[in-house]
């Protein structure tokens, strides 16, 4: 007979066996089982992968629940607009686990506020963490206990002073209603567009199909191939383009690449953000490697004659929000850290980010005035292949453009 030690063995064994993937710290805390469990919530592979990624990289540090580890990793629907109901309840789902201590929802998609609402009714004590929200800021700061996003205000300047850096005359800025009805995404486009007159850019809009319309993923990125040759006929080589939505960007890049054009950085930056499909690389030998990975994409864009025109966060901003919110959730649980506490967050972050610079600050509303004690804004250093950091964390931004509308 095999006794309940002779099976751990084996069940460690198996693990080592099929890809290797947890350390030997993290066999040992999976064969004491946790004491608690983290709930994190991220798009799928064709929609948002490197928010998945970075779940991925919580489980290998931490272990999967369903086999004694601490993260439990759901997914929510690509058409989510549509399946809102089956988005709240998935999260909310997660509430019945009667050892989940923390939910970390990245990207805080429609319908986020509501599940966290439902979930407080139940339970008081879970910590519910957002990841870049897609609600206004005003309705998830009253169910979250702490927003992260990336600083749509502060990167509304940069994105375009580093355009400007990089030679460009025409900034083409690409999205859809839904996204401009998002307060984030709106006034964000709004700074870009006074930037642009700022700073002597032509700013100009274009609308491309929604990916979670009737038309799918497949149709609103054929779009983009389509009409990406078109714009740079029409508004030349000497344009920067930008989209809003994570699905344009890689058929964006490969026009830009082929046809001429800049490309700051994404809309959530990474290396993998439409480069590794617009540009033909396998990433199999370097996955979770972000070093590599960047060194890798730059070899392959300065071949292309590339260099100087196309941007990123050498980090992916999507890998780093799940992993460094899950990250800061186990610290505070922990009592290693206080939740709303800036330091504290950007130390969690920082562990997936080695020598990244960030910077940041808490949210106030342009409407009242008041600064929120629970919605933070961050950005990272841009960095421009072939060229290196643009040092755009150490930028002065004038006061101005945190006024705008």
């Amino acid at each position: 007979m095999i006794n309940k030690n002779s099976i751990l063995k084996i069940l460690l064994f198996i693990t080592l066996s099929v890809g290797g993937l947890f350390s030997s710290a993290t066999q040992a805390a999976i064969a004491k089982k946790s004491k608690y469990h983290i709930g994190v919530v991220t798009g799928t592979v064709s929609q948002s992968e490197d928010d998945l990624r970075g779940a991925e990289e919580l489980i290998r540090r931490y272990g999967n629940a369903s086999s004694g580890g601490m993260i439990k990793h759901i997914t929510y629907p690509d058409n989510f607009m549509q399946e809102m109901e089956t988005t709240i309840s998935q999260i909310v789902g997660l509430s019945d686990d009667s050892k989940m201590k923390a939910i970390v929802v990245q990207q805080g998609i429609p319908g986020t506020t509501e599940a966290f609402r439902r979930i407080r009714k139940k339970n008081k004590d879970i910590l519910l963490i957002v990841g870049e929200t897609h609600e206004d800021p005003l309705v998830i700061m009253t169910a979250s206990d702490l927003t992260v996003n990336n600083d749509f205000v502060s990167r509304g300047y940069l994105i375009i002073d580093s355009a400007k850096k990089l030679g460009a005359k025409t900034f083409v800025h690409i999205s859809f209603p839904r996204h401009m009805s998002y307060e984030t995404l709106s006034r964000r486009k709004a700074i870009m567009q006074q930037a642009s007159a700022d700073l002597g850019l032509k700013f100009v809009f274009e609308t491309a199909p929604d990916p979670v319309s009737d038309v799918g993923v497949a149709g609103a990125q054929q779009f983009i191939l389509e009409k990406v040759p078109a714009w740079i006929k029409k508004y030349g080589k000497d344009t920067a383009f930008f989209c809003t939505n994570d699905a344009h960007t890689e058929p964006l890049l490969k026009q830009i690449i082929t046809h001429g054009g800049y490309f700051v950085e994404a809309d959530l930056p990474s290396p993998l953000m439409g480069y590794p499909g617009a540009l033909g690389i396998d990433f199999k030998d370097a996955k979770g490697d972000f070093k590599k990975i960047l060194k890798t994409v730059e070899r392959t864009i300065v071949k292309r004659k590339g260099a100087g025109r196309f941007g990123t966060w050498a980090y992916s901003y999507g890998f780093t929000a799940t992993a460094g919110l899950g990250e800061h959730a186990k610290n505070v649980i922990e009592g290693k850290s206080k939740l709303k506490n800036l330091p504290d967050i950007m130390k969690a972050y920082g562990k997936f980010t080695p020598s990244a610079n960030w910077n940041g600050a808490f949210y106030t509303d342009n409407n009242t005035g008041i600064k929120a004690n629970n919605f933070i804004l961050i950005y990272q250093d841009t960095y421009i292949f072939g060229k290196g950091y643009l040092n755009t964390t150490d930028i002065k931004i004038p006061s101005k453009y945190y006024a705008i509308k």
